[in-house]
């Protein structure tokens, strides 16, 4: 099985994404460099392989939908308003919890939040809030599935599993125009 990949420079370093013939597996927000967002994509890959170690080989030619997919990335990264419900994602193998999670996400539009109770109860899963926020934490497709978009209670900025922590969460909500708490006080990883 080969995984085809590509990485991406933005205005908030570079981006890597993964996909199948259905659409998008993967979305590796920015490390510190190029090869650093490579590293942590590709290891990413290997662990959600469910036959062994996957074949992963940068592509050369983009399929026209992937063309899409990192222009809207791009764009969304560059500051622009983009709605990403157009991007269709390969989720084969995550649990029907987690997808109701996701696709619940995925109607916020940009700017909009909500806490991760609300997005339980939206889900179907009313009181589900810790459980909904460690579903969040693994979403395989960040930005594409919004889930900076998700807030701890009372609006609080909560966590976040991508590189820089809070603080990035918080630099892509501001991108958004959201303003939250008080600002965490780690630094992200990237500038921007």
């Amino acid at each position: 099985m080969t995984i085809p990949y590509h990485l991406f420079e933005t205005a908030i370093g570079w981006i890597g994404i993964a996909w199948s013939e259905r659409g998008l597996t993967r979305v590796q927000l920015p490390e510190r460099d190029r090869a650093a967002t490579e590293r942590r994509l590709l290891a990413t890959m290997s662990r959600i392989s469910q036959s062994g170690e996957p074949s992963q080989q940068t592509a050369r030619e983009l399929p026209a939908n992937i063309v899409a997919a990192v222009d809207e990335i791009t764009r969304y990264a560059a500051g622009e308003i983009v709605d990403f419900s157009d991007i269709k994602v390969d989720l084969a193998g995550i649990n029907d919890f987690r997808l109701a999670i996701y696709d619940a996400a995925r109607k916020l539009g940009f700017g909009e939040t909500t806490t991760y109770g609300e997005l339980a109860q939206r889900a179907g899963h009313t009181g589900l809030a810790r459980e909904t926020g460690q579903a969040l934490g693994s979403n395989p497709v960040p930005i594409v599935v919004p889930c900076h978009r998700i807030l701890a209670a009372g609006n609080k900025i909560g966590g976040f599993s991508a590189p820089g922590g809070s603080a990035t969460k918080e630099k892509l909500l501001t991108m958004e125009g959201v303003r939250v708490g008080p600002p965490p006080s780690a630094q992200a990883s990237f500038g921007f």
